[in-house]
């Protein structure tokens, strides 16, 4: 037969959309309530296809802002336009297959899974067999499970395959077109557990260097050791709340590129190696350091769930609990070093990262408005609420160099250093970098997270190296 004649089958996870409806579907269920999975293994005993019916039942996953294939799109358009029946042929639930079609408006026919039949391997060939006989389409799949219905295919199209599946493919069928996306695992996992966000994690370092404690080698190993298991445990934290979110993340200008958000990163792959490396967290700090540390550590993990499937639809309540990490970050520095948490310092923390939390929602507000859009998807803020954020963040910020002031006009001040006089200068130093900050954010100039964008400033680094010489000047 000509190639037009022969229908176009096409596989949907992995394949028309890079993600896994099956698994997006069962993180709504369990951030719309945790008590679905006890119901889980029931479903699952009356097997896979009435475990979809389920869960579909209950959630109904965003279609518009999938993470489509385009070329493949293209390709599937082409041959539509050559007068090629194109069939969307998927696991997926039947009702969802539909939805996605209507959306897209690509297929002519769109078999899915029903209560009763998984449209998945064997049961799809044979489906397909039945409708179109053997060698009567083409298919394009992306998975081992595809195997078999390209046993029974006139050609082959594979999508993102493994490079034993593409060799052994090659050598059973016909395969006539892959598409195949460049990808870097090692550069896409390094992306997804937020490498340049450990930064925030030299914090714990704080502490001890405070306290003149830096002759201490066994200090300086406690800290290494605390400043690891934080940077394991908080990654591990970023791909739960990145799964959490995928919804939110995707309709975001920015972080729809995160590898889960766009499919990069399979979401299998990331429910395998988040809780590995908070695993990792863990068992540093029970091994390594004071339980005194592993509880501060406990707590953040708390604090920051609390925050991923709460505290952060709560308005105002979401900036104090982000800007109270950081001071959590001081306070397992502190316990790890074994050095006191001097209020000064826990004040100031407090203060000026609430600042700086401010200055990402602002940021937000402020590209939301761009957008013409008025509030944020979920969470509670309206474009309204950004002139209220412009005032009160530049004063927290003052609030803390405020802080600073007396402490360097305290006695504990005089007992660390021999010419505190010197610290005097830090002042208008902080004043100088927060009101840059802000004045940058209100300019739209900002990254929505301040302290990468401090990774990234150059003036930022002039800065801190004159605090840092002004520091070193008080102490000799």
């Amino acid at each position: 037969m000509a190639t037009k004649e022969i229908p176009l089958c096409v596989d949907l996870d992995g394949t028309l959309i890079a993600t896994d409806m099956l698994l997006e579907s069962l993180l709504l269920l369990v951030k719309q309530n945790p008590l679905y999975i006890a119901l889980l293994p029931f479903w699952l005993l009356k097997g896979r296809a009435f475990l979809k019916h389920k869960i579909f039942e209950l959630v109904e996953p965003d279609i518009e802002y999938l993470p489509y294939n385009k070329k493949l799109i293209e390709y599937i358009n082409k041959e539509k336009s050559a007068g090629r029946e194109i069939v969307l042929s998927t696991a997926t639930n039947q009702r969802i297959a539909d939805k996605i079609n209507e959306h897209l408006g690509l297929f002519d026919k769109v078999f899915g899974s029903s209560e009763t039949m998984n449209l998945k391997g064997n049961n799809k060939r044979h489906y397909l067999v039945e409708l179109f006989g053997e060698k009567g389409y083409d298919y394009a799949g992306d998975s081992q499970a595809d195997m078999a219905v390209w046993d029974s295919a006139n050609a082959c199209i594979m999508v993102n395959p493994s490079k034993s599946l593409l060799r052994q493919a090659e050598s059973k069928y016909k395969v006539i077109e892959v598409f195949q996306s460049a990808k870097n695992p090692l550069k896409i996992i390094a992306r997804e557990i937020r490498v340049y966000q450990w930064v925030k994690n030299l914090l714990i370092f704080l502490p001890f260097i405070m306290a003149h404690k830096l002759g201490d080698p066994g200090i300086i190993t406690n800290s290494i050791y605390a400043f690891f298991a934080f940077c394991f445990t908080a990654s591990s934290i970023y791909i739960y709340n990145d799964l959490i979110d995928l919804k939110s993340d995707r309709m975001h200008p920015r972080k729809r590129f995160r590898p889960i958000a766009s499919g990069g990163l399979s979401i299998a792959a990331g429910l395998i190696l988040a809780p590995i490396l908070l695993f990792l967290g863990i068992a540093i700090g029970a091994c390594f350091l004071s339980s005194s540390f592993l509880l501060t550590l406990l707590f953040y993990l708390f604090v920051t769930t609390a925050y991923s499937f709460l505290l952060k639809r709560i308005v105002i309540l979401d900036i104090i609990v982000l800007a109270s990490l950081y001071t959590i970050r001081l306070l397992a520095g502190a316990n790890a070093a074994h050095v006191p948490a001097s209020p000064w310092m826990l004040g100031f923390s407090m203060f000026i990262f609430l600042s700086l939390a401010m200055v990402k929602r602002y940021t937000e507000l402020l590209s939301l408005r761009k957008l013409n859009k008025t509030t944020t998807t979920g969470r509670g803020y309206h474009v309204e609420d950004i002139n209220l954020l412009l005032a009160i963040g530049p004063a927290s910020g003052y609030l803390s160099v405020l802080i600073f002031a007396l402490y360097v006009n305290s006695k504990e001040m005089i007992q660390l250093y021999d010419n505190p006089g010197f610290l005097w200068m830090v002042a208008p130093l902080l004043l100088f970098w927060i009101t840059r900050i802000w004045l940058l954010a209100n300019r739209g100039e900002m990254h929505d997270d301040p302290i990468v964008f401090t990774g990234k400033d150059p003036v930022s680094y002039v800065v801190g190296a004159m605090i840092a010489l002004l520091v070193f000047g008080a102490a000799i």
